[in-house]
């Protein structure tokens, strides 16, 4: 399974008053990542919304456990893969980390959505195209070569 590594500096402003990352800065990491994760097998969310003519990658389910916190000036790594590939759908998992400790885990589902045709603020999903899926396959093998 393809694994997109991404370093993030915790900064003063990503922490509540008790110092610690206030929890809703995780959700804006792991959206980062997901997008990190697509670019990185040449499909960069400008381009692939372009290419496919979709509305995006929307989240329309999430769960986060919490294991230990971080805080400013922590550097933390998160990892994302494609957990599951479905028709319309894929899950997306995360897991962050201090060094080597594991801070959380956080799970997404993400659907892939065209807009209804004459709405703005309505979409549908569709089938997620097969040469989307390859290229998370292709890239894997070739970092195995």
């Amino acid at each position: 399974m393809l694994v997109n590594r991404r370093k993030i500096q915790i900064e003063w402003g990503d922490c509540d008053p008790g110092g610690i990352v206030y929890f809703p800065r995780y959700y804006e990491y792991c959206d980062a990542c997901t997008l990190a994760l697509f670019a990185s097998v040449g499909l960069p969310k400008p381009q692939m919304l372009k290419k496919y003519g979709i509305a995006g990658i929307p989240m329309v389910e999430q769960h986060a456990s919490f294991f230990e916190p971080a805080e400013h000036p922590d550097e933390i790594v998160i990892e994302t893969k494609i957990a599951e590939w479905g028709r319309t759908s894929f899950q997306v998992h995360h897991k962050i980390f201090k060094s080597k400790s594991l801070l959380a885990e956080i799970h997404e589902k993400r659907v892939w959505v065209k807009r209804i045709s004459g709405s703005r603020h309505q979409f549908k999903s569709h089938p997620i195209p097969a040469t989307v899926k390859s290229r998370f396959d292709a890239r894997r093998r070739s970092r195995k070569s």
